[in-house]
């Protein structure tokens, strides 16, 4: 089995002081390709009978009702395929990988969460019963604020950890030893994450890597998928796009406060990114809810 460099490796708008994101929308489509990332992903999808569900090796069409873990760079999407409802509700959580320290998983009381978590590196599908009993739940999530949604989230997990018939989906799973120069990455990771507002070179990200720019172009191809520019606007993007739906901003404010200084620019990488206008995207994901 092929490892996640050949497919698209997304950048969520979650930064390193956040705790979870959620998306909570409904739509007629599924048009994200297959992809991976870093954070653990909980994905809820209703009305989606028939939409191809794509988890590591294991392909499969689901029913009604569906609630899924993803575990941290295990590629995954889901696709309409067969599915021809235009009201199919997603819910979908996201979260950093290191949210909960070992310490804290360490304690009794947060095994089942723990072993969980060891678990999704294949992708977990819970029963079509626990989606079902907990779908009321996932939908209040928006609807919560601070530290009531930290806890609930909190809850939902333990829940799903003691639930019974859970099925493991795929059987490759992410070798971690493919993914090297771990450490310059995240030196490169926290550099571009502090200073995405300010003009950033080549030069400068090269020299946090302690690199050479040939030898820092080369590597930031390799672990991305993607040239310096192509990086950088991503997680530019990325923080636009989420401001879009949190704040009270025209787009031109988004835009410069992103990093970009030419509202053009802007709206050409935009579309290029999320396939859509700013304002279209605001107007599609406005149940996003960013917490703490």
């Amino acid at each position: 089995m092929s490892n996640t460099k050949n497919f698209y490796r997304e950048i969520a708008p979650l930064a390193a002081s956040d705790s979870f994101l959620v998306f909570d929308r409904v739509k007629d489509s599924f048009d994200f390709p297959v992809h991976y990332h870093p954070e653990f992903e909980i994905n809820f999808i209703q009305n989606g009978k028939g939409v191809k569900r794509v988890v590591g090796d294991n392909i499969e069409e689901i029913d009604n009702v569906e609630l899924v873990l993803i575990g941290p760079n295990l590629y995954h999407g889901w696709e309409l395929n067969k599915c021809t409802n235009k009201k199919i509700h997603e819910i979908t959580i996201q979260f950093h990988n290191d949210l909960f320290h070992e310490s804290l998983l360490a304690r009794r009381i947060m095994n089942p969460i723990r072993d969980m978590f060891n678990r999704s590196i294949h992708g977990i599908l819970f029963s079509k019963k626990t989606a079902e009993e907990l779908m009321p739940r996932l939908v209040r999530l928006s609807k919560l604020d601070g530290m009531d949604y930290f806890l609930e989230i909190t809850s939902l997990l333990y829940d799903l950890a003691n639930s019974r018939n859970q099925r493991l989906l795929s059987t490759y799973t992410v070798d971690y030893d493919t993914f090297d120069d771990y450490d310059k990455m995240k030196l490169v990771y926290e550099y571009v994450q502090k200073h995405f507002s300010e003009k950033i070179t080549l030069e400068d990200v090269a020299n946090v890597a302690s690199m050479s720019i040939i030898s820092f172009n080369r590597f930031i191809k390799k672990r991305t998928g993607k040239t310096f520019v192509n990086y950088i606007n991503d997680i530019r993007i990325g923080y636009a796009a989420r401001w879009l739906v949190e704040k009270d901003m025209s787009v031109s404010e988004v835009a410069f406060k992103s990093g970009f200084n030419n509202i053009a620019n802007f709206n050409r990488s935009f579309k290029a990114t999320k396939n859509c206008t700013p304002s279209q995207y605001r107007e599609e994901f406005s149940g996003l809810k960013r917490i703490l």
